[in-house]
């Protein structure tokens, strides 16, 4: 029989067994708009205690939009050392084309994005267009909330001349600052797998953004990882070979059945695990010291 996770009071329970700490931001620091009650003093122990902590986030913007926003909202610089996105990953392919699917891309994309950020764009040599007829792919770092099914005609489209398309941001939804969820570019690209076409994923769980995390600290042997999501957070974790801290109150509170703060019934936790068919080695209800 699996043991289940085991389940913390807060973060000051297990910050010395390790060397490293790669922690989600949406869900589990903030809410798009707020720092969630407790997280940032979760992240002053980790530096009192002397801990890196690098901010591995599926956002779809660069790193330094992220570490301008997060001020914006309250998180200070200081609190991390590091902060590594799946835009950012995304950009600097685009702009250095490293293997043969970038070299092989066109140069005019069609563009979806939240509201008319153009981060991902700027300085990569690519000309946004109007329409799947002028595209030569896809780049998908946003959805401003549409359902997915505003997307289908352009989707069936694209699938049948055969676009690759890029997903800026793996994840399938969001935590809205009204509790709500909204879905994100990852829904989207599932879609368009399930209609056929070809997508070029960046960010949790794939293991590259991982290992841009490692190159940061070469010599950190004990890496934990937070997150809120069991599909990217805690699968990234596990195929990076890492340790792996779910936060219950994010993406995952409606199947638990939760409210944020409160501790889910352990045969809720088991059948979410069994459901994305990743276990986290512990479990809290929020991101708390």
């Amino acid at each position: 029989m699996v043991a289940p996770a085991r389940r913390i009071a807060g973060l000051a329970e297990i910050a010395d067994a390790y060397d490293l700490f790669l922690i989600d931001q949406w869900g589990v620091l903030h809410d798009g708009e707020t720092p969630y009650p407790g997280a940032i003093e979760a992240l002053r122990v980790l530096g009192e205690v002397g801990k890196p902590v690098v901010i591995l986030s599926n956002s779809a913007r660069r790193a330094a939009q992220g570490v301008e926003r997060m001020e914006e909202i309250g998180i200070d610089r200081g609190l991390y050392a590091h902060l590594v996105t799946s835009g950012e990953e995304t950009w600097q392919h685009l702009r250095e084309r490293p293997d043969d699917f970038y070299r092989g891309l066109g140069r005019r994309c069609l563009l979806y994005s939240w509201g008319v950020d153009r981060g991902l764009t700027d300085g990569v040599g690519v000309e946004t267009v109007d329409s799947v007829e002028e595209a030569d792919f896809i780049l998908n770092a946003g959805t401003n909330g549409e359902p997915v099914e505003w997307y289908e005609p352009e989707l069936r489209a694209a699938a049948a001349r055969g676009l690759p398309m890029i997903c800026a941001n793996p994840d399938l939804v969001s935590v809205s600052p009204e509790g709500e969820l909204i879905i994100t570019p990852g829904t989207v690209a599932r879609r368009y797998e399930a209609l056929g076409g070809y997508v070029r994923w960046h960010g949790k769980p794939d293991r590259s953004v991982y290992e841009t995390c490692f190159r940061l600290y070469p010599q950190a042997k004990r890496i934990l990882g937070i997150g809120d999501s069991l599909h990217h957070d805690v699968a990234g974790a596990r195929g990076a070979g890492i340790d792996a801290l779910f936060i219950a109150a994010g993406i995952h509170a409606p199947d638990l059945g939760i409210a944020w703060g409160d501790d889910p019934a352990e045969e809720r936790l088991e059948a979410a695990y069994a459901e994305a068919g990743y276990r986290p080695d512990y479990v809290i209800p929020t991101f708390r010291r």
